[in-house]
């Protein structure tokens, strides 16, 4: 989403980066461009006047102009002016003092809370949690069936309302069948508003008190550009939003939306939705979101993505069968499905350091469907023995795997040749003799 906002602040920082030294005038006509990009990208006016403000106050403090390397130092600083316009620091999730702890979900329609009820079901399920959702839109057809659908899916339960019933009473019934049932969180889908007028205001004040909610999140389309930061500022004064899920960053928008709510409405974003899959809901960090826009990267991320694929049991096999060259196509394959589910590869290829800015140039966005399936099809076209032992594929194995596969010989060798080059740097990794970049891959 924030690819044409990344560049740009990037000129900007290449553009001072070739001057020795860097004047009050020059530090102006920086801080004008930033402006320009950021207004570009659909961020709340009122919002870029206080950041390019405040990265001037503290540029000017740091006498930035009289530095040695006055590049580094602005990159530092804009980095935390934008973490502080994020809202400084990590906001979790608030916990019942005695469970079940209960959130409410509410916004606009469209915004995809349904989705986001089952992701954020999903996201604590695994944190430990036993979750139990709660359909309470009775105005939405269908929208029960789906998050029924959705919670036989990921196997967490769900209450539905009665044909008639209000809202109030399916949150009752939810309520006492998590005491029933010793859940530990309580997720509730409210209805979704076009506009929070009188009555909306209402129908949200009287379900909050039916409720009394630990947490109430607004879930917000990041693509509605302002709208989103106008529907928070509704929400909030309906009802006392806790904290915010933007969804829909992983789309072409501008962003500004993401940069805006925040500061515009005081309320934390605790979450944001990345993808359509149902594990494509992260934590909101606003140091390593900073970090991304900035184009330098998300290692933290990109590690707990890892480790959620690869057990230590998996990698220390892997390690062993590596020393003692025994790793196969099965292998290769097996870790290229885990970078596939890790999420796209334009958004893994975004956290390293340093290539995000050659994103555009290697088309990963490209990549992602059709280069993952041409391996996993040219790998699955071949027999048991090819693929332990793929020295044995000669040029008739070759006409036959690519036939099978839907691909062309070339693609085969392709694939042979990456597999070659690929286990040679892991064999070098893991016997030590690669410790110049085993850093990067840890």
């Amino acid at each position: 989403m924030f690819d044409s906002l990344t560049d740009k602040l990037q000129g900007v920082f290449r553009r001072l980066g070739g001057r020795g030294t860097i004047t009050e005038k020059d530090l102006d006509e920086a801080l004008r461009e930033v402006r320009l990009a950021l207004l570009e990208a659909d961020v709340n006016y009122k919002v870029v006047k206080d950041f390019v403000a405040g990265v001037r106050e503290r540029a000017l403090g740091a006498d930035v102009t009289k530095s040695l390397t006055p590049m580094q130092q602005i990159i530092d600083i804009v980095n935390q002016q934008m973490i502080e316009m994020l809202g400084g620091g990590h906001a979790a999730l608030q916990k019942a003092k005695s469970p079940p702890t209960v959130v409410m979900l509410v916004g606009l329609k469209g915004s995809g809370k349904t989705t986001t009820a089952a992701k954020l079901g999903l996201h604590l399920r695994r944190g430990g949690d036993s979750p139990l959702m709660v359909a309470a839109d009775p105005e939405r057809v269908a929208g029960a069936e789906q998050l029924t659908s959705l919670g036989k899916q990921l196997q967490i339960p769900v209450v539905t309302l009665e044909d008639g019933a209000k809202p109030e009473r399916a949150c009752k019934q939810g309520l006492a069948e998590a005491k029933r049932t010793n859940a530990s969180s309580v997720l509730v889908d409210t209805v979704g508003y076009v506009h929070v007028d009188s009555e909306a205001q209402a129908s949200l004040k009287s379900l909050h008190k039916a409720l009394s909610p630990h947490e109430v999140l607004l879930v917000a389309d990041a693509m509605t550009g302002q709208e989103a930061v106008h529907a928070a500022e509704e929400f909030n004064r309906a009802v006392p939003l806790t904290g915010l899920i933007l969804t829909k960053l992983d789309g072409d928008a501008r962003g500004g939306a993401a940069l805006s709510i925040r500061a515009v409405t005081g309320v934390p974003i605790k979450f944001v939705g990345v993808g359509e899959k149902a594990d494509a809901l992260e934590p909101f960090y606003p140091d390593r979101f900073a970090s991304r826009i900035l184009g330098m990267g998300d290692l933290l991320t990109l590690i707990e993505k890892a480790k959620a694929e690869l057990t230590d049991e998996d990698a220390e096999s892997l390690t062993e069968r590596l020393k003692k060259g025994e790793v196969t196509l099965d292998d290769f394959l097996e870790q290229f499905q885990r970078i596939k589910r890790m999420g796209p590869l334009g958004q893994l290829v975004g956290m390293i350091p340093g290539l995000s800015q050659i994103k555009n140039r290697l088309n990963v966005d490209e990549m992602d469907e059709s280069f993952f399936n041409r391996v996993e099809a040219m790998i699955y076209s071949m027999t048991k023995e090819e693929r332990r032992a793929p020295e044995i594929i000669d040029g008739s194995r070759r006409r036959r795997i690519a036939m099978g596969s839907g691909t062309q010989p070339a693609d085969v060798n392709r694939l042979l040749k990456q597999y070659k080059e690929a286990k040679k740097i892991l064999q070098m990794i893991s016997t030590g003799r690669g410790s110049k970049i085993t850093p990067f891959l840890r």
